[in-house]
């Protein structure tokens, strides 16, 4: 039978999953992308194959349907739709691996340990990227799995760039600057490295803008900044987050306004962001529609932009100049007026817009001498797939 592989990026009501198989070559390629939504009110499960086609769209009832019931209609569905396949391994995103984790690595009961302990520093993330570990390890125990980490990508940056001045024995406990989106990143730099060889050899910074977002300096292909950094909040204004925020701010919210920590804390990662400035939405594409009548939708993506732009400005500083800019993510890859709002913000940096080519999406969408401002689609899940082959292979060669 045919090897599957089966990647998980879970969230606190949606399942997002893949399955891929070994190609020619042995590299992973994909079977199915797919999305449980709605965990624990109306579950939905729909499934495409790699030319996109629907192959499966499916409603349960709410009653106790949580991850669990999900990973066990995914297994379900994959044994009656591809019985010539056996689903050999589990590969899952996980969003924080510490100061420990800086490459993929197979899951056992030290290492879910250790993966518990980070909790605090990603209380929004990590328990939902946990839990379907332990879900297939009840399940299916003999299934190895392996943890492909959002903050591994960044573990190599300088040290200046990782510290918060801070006292050293808050340092010491954790308090530092991790960066997330590595997954995303990692691809970007990977896929510049084989399409754009010289670009990948400069200074390069990498835009994943979408309900999430986030800014990462490249040098040479490598992490040497980006925005995001103790937790997913910092940096731009997101969705439904922050971003930067004074820490002043935070004290005259929990004393002026008697927040408690809880409430402050959902304020900042669920109502902030563009819906809380337009009081609107979270979505780009009904603020844009919006835009032309709305202030408050105007001035969200006006922000959103702007903060863009300043800290397109840092990471420029970091790397000490640029050669270019890549966009991903859900608005990277299919906003063309953000990108363009971008490029002709930095106009300082000698971008030159090409309407046309941003128009119709890319890849190069800049004219002219200068640095270069590229769209490639991020696909964190074919890094996952990768990441698993890498460990599972080594597990496989002899001792020494």
């Amino acid at each position: 039978m045919i090897p599957a592989s089966l990647v998980l990026n879970a969230g606190s009501s949606s399942l997002k999953f893949q399955v891929f198989e070994p190609g020619e070559d042995g590299a992973p390629r994909r079977l199915y992308r797919g999305l449980f939504e709605g965990l624990g009110s109306g579950p939905h499960m729909i499934v495409r194959d790699r030319a996109g086609a629907v192959v499966a769209d499916a409603c349960f009832e709410a009653g106790g349907f949580g991850h669990e019931e999900a990973l066990l209609q995914i297994a379900a569905w994959l044994r009656a739709h591809r019985s010539e396949h056996r689903l050999a391994a589990v590969g899952h995103r996980v969003v924080h691996g510490g100061t420990a984790y800086s490459s993929p690595v197979r899951v056992d009961d030290a290492v879910l340990e250790a993966l518990e302990r980070l909790v605090p520093l990603a209380p929004l993330h990590q328990p939902h990227n946990l839990e379907p570990i332990r879900v297939v390890r009840r399940q299916f125990p003999d299934l190895p799995q392996v943890a492909c980490f959002d903050t591994a990508f960044h573990r190599g940056q300088p040290e200046v760039a990782q510290l918060f001045a801070l006292p050293a024995e808050i340092s010491d406990r954790g308090v530092r600057r991790y960066g997330f989106h590595g997954l995303s990143y990692a691809f970007i730099a990977e896929r510049l490295g084989a399409a754009f060889p010289v670009l990948a050899q400069g200074r390069v910074i990498a835009a994943h803008l979408g309900s999430g977002a986030s800014l990462c300096a490249l040098d040479r292909g490598r992490s040497v900044a980006t925005t995001m950094g103790f937790s997913a909040l910092d940096g731009l204004p997101m969705g439904t987050r922050c971003g930067s925020l004074d820490p002043g701010a935070v004290f005259y919210l929990l004393r002026e306004m008697r927040l408690d920590a809880d409430a402050l804390e959902r304020m900042l990662y669920t109502r902030s962001g563009l819906l809380g400035v337009s009081g609107l939405s979270n979505d780009m594409r009904t603020l844009r529609a919006l835009a032309g009548t709305d202030r408050r939708a105007r001035t969200a993506i006006d922000l959103f932009v702007y903060r863009i732009g300043r800290e397109l400005g840092s990471l420029v500083a970091a790397l000490g100049g640029i050669d270019g800019l890549v966009f991903t993510g859900g608005i990277g890859e299919n906003d063309a007026a953000t990108r363009a709002e971008v490029l002709r913000g930095a106009a300082w940096a000698g971008f030159r817009l090409d309407e046309a080519a941003n128009a119709a999406g890319g890849p190069l969408i800049t004219r002219g001498p200068g640095p270069q401002a590229l769209v490639i689609p991020t696909d964190e899940e074919t890094m996952i797939a990768r990441g698993m082959r890498a460990v599972l292979d080594d597990a496989r060669q002899p001792a020494l």
